[in-house]
Formats: C-alpha cells, structure tokens, sequence
C-alpha cells in the first residue's frame, strides 16, 4: 500500500526562517540529514550534515565570520560546501567539501531542491502570498510525525474526514463527509473544491467570531507537488451577514520512508490588528492538527502489524489516488532522466 519512494527534483519546505535565529539546524529530508544555517548577510545555506574530514554533523557546529566550523577539528566551510580553513596547515586539499543544496527563502519558508541542482528554477517554487507575514498575521507552526509523508497527504486530500475527525474543532457537520468534492487536475498537482450550506459553523470559528446559526462553507485549495496545501475557505452566515474569509498554507516533507514533517500556518481577512485572533486561530489549528496526527501515528502502526493489506477505495479517494499517481509519475520521470 505504501511506497518509500519520493520525487526528488522538486522544491522542499525544509524549515521555518525562525528556526535558524538559534545557529545551525539539522534536519533530515528523504533520508539525506542536511544543516541549515545562515552567512554572514543573513542567507539561508544548506549543506550535507557531514564533516567531510571525520564525518562528525556540522549541525552541531558553530557560525563564524560568515562560515561554518565543525567543532570536532575546526574545519570551517563556506556556502559553496567547500571547505576554506583547516587548522594547523596552510593548503586545504581540494577534495575538502560537502554536498551544497539549492536553499531559497519565500516568505518565512525556506525551500531546499534535493534532486539535480542544474534542474533547478525557483520560478517553480509554490506562490505561497499568505506567507507575508507583514501583511498576514499568523504564527508559525511545526509537527514531527511518526508516520509517512503518503498518509499525511492522503489525510489532506479528502476532507470528509472533518466531519468526524474534527467534529469538535474544524468539522461540526456530517454534511461535509456528504457532499462530493470537484477535483480538477493542474499542471503540478490538484485542486479540490467543496460546498457544504445550511450547517453549523464550524466550533473552531464560533470561539473567536459572533457567527452563529447556519451558514454555508466552501473549501478551494490546490494540492502541489511534492506535497504542499494552498487554501482559502469561506464561512457565510445564512442570514446575510459578512462572510469571514480564511487561508492556510501546509506542507508535507518527508523526513524519512516512515516519519514527516509538517508545517502549516493560518491566517484570515478580518480583525488582522487583533493579536487575540491570530493566537486563537493558531491553538485552534494546533488542536485539530494534533487530532489528525492521532489518528494517522495509530493508522501507520495498525498498517505495519497487519502486514498485507488491501485498501477498499471510495468516492472520497478520488482526489488522493490522482495525487499518488502524480507522484509516481515525478519519481518515475526523476528515474528516466538520471
């Protein structure tokens, strides 16, 4: 059922830019364990977690003058990988180097291209405009998952599980799980609308808004490659009154065949001066996040006890199993041209 294999020339939310304010990050992405720091002009760089002289992680190393040194020896490297200073001789040996990764900063999100570095364009890099945090206000927010990219994706692609789920925090109505999502295929991905009206608000929104009664609710977001959620969804109340528009931006990065990271962030059109808001749209997020991440941790670890195992698909799969062929198809055009 599942596949441990990824796209690899594709762009990678590998980090919040915050995470890089306290010195060097490690962070695994497919498999491959990289360090994240900043230079001297404040430019994100990423380089394979290895000292090329003993093999030691430059993640626990130090910035110095622009540079970073690994503190096992005191080799120091630059953003290029290479390695620049050597203590206790004069000449550094051409071969001293580490892998560099292409690294780019959109908004707050730092994205690393794993595969091929001459494939690389940042014109393909996700339009992620709610990521302007001088004109959104949200704040940040991370997961480490003990389960696999696919699932978290699947988890994403078909909404119908916030009527149960989510019953308490996103969802509030079976109604959601009821109605059929459009899915139109993009060039990079998908994207999957749904309209669900006469309902309860949602009890997440009732906690920082007036809105009560019925309302109708649409959800439009476009699912990416390699795995990123773009959305904005609206709450009408049936009475007339204002619609309340929100946004979130999502990404799903695998760390490894069997664990992920995610990110994702929340923001809205109304009270943006309102501090309040923005923390109640966050806690209310990290509940229903923390929900999902519940229930997909159990599902992979029912998954891997049960062995073979054979799906039965639904209407509800439409969207995810258009999804996985994408990705197969990126892995296998990754093979064809390697």
């Amino acid at each position: 059922m599942l596949k441990a294999e990824f796209p690899r020339n594709c762009w990678y939310v590998a980090a919040w830019s915050h995470e890089l304010d306290e010195g060097p990050l490690g962070r695994t992405i497919l498999g491959e364990p990289l360090v994240l720091w900043c230079d001297g002009q404040g430019h994100p760089v990423a380089l394979a977690d290895r000292c090329c002289h003993r093999g030691a992680p430059l993640s626990m190393g130090r910035c110095v003058d622009g540079r970073l040194q690994c503190m096992y020896h005191g080799l120091k490297f630059d953003q290029s990988g290479h390695c620049i200073e050597m203590p206790g001789q004069d000449q550094v040996p051409r071969k001293a180097r580490v892998r560099a990764y292409p690294l780019v900063q959109r908004g707050q999100w730092l994205w690393v291209w794993m595969g091929e570095p001459e494939r690389a364009r940042e014109a393909d890099i996700p339009h992620t405009p709610w990521l302007d945090a001088e004109r959104w206000p949200y704040r940040p927010g991370y997961y480490h998952y003990q389960a696999p990219a696919e699932l978290i994706n699947d988890n994403l692609l078909d909404f119908s599980h916030l009527s149960y789920v989510h019953e308490g925090t996103l969802g509030g109505s079976e109604a959601i799980a009821g109605t059929r999502p459009q899915v139109t295929p993009l060039p990079h991905g998908l994207r999957i609308e749904r309209r669900v009206e006469g309902v309860p608000p949602a009890p997440n929104i009732t906690r920082f808004t007036s809105v009560r009664g019925t309302v109708n609710r649409w959800f439009s977001y476009d699912f990416l490659l390699p795995g990123v959620l773009l959305m904005e969804f609206c709450t009408e109340p049936t009475d007339g009154g204002e619609p309340l528009m929100q946004y979130t931006c999502q990404a799903v990065t695998p760390e490894t065949p069997h664990t992920a990271h995610y990110f994702f962030m929340g923001t809205r059109d109304f009270a943006l001066a309102d501090p309040a808001v923005t923390e109640a749209i966050y806690e209310g997020l990290v509940t229903a996040f923390e929900e999902d991440r519940l229930i997909i941790e159990a599902q992979y670890r029912a998954l891997r006890e049960q062995g073979d195992f054979a799906p039965v698909a639904t209407v509800a799969d439409q969207a995810l199993i258009q999804f996985r062929r994408l990705v197969e198809q990126r892995v296998a055009e990754d093979s064809a041209k390697s």
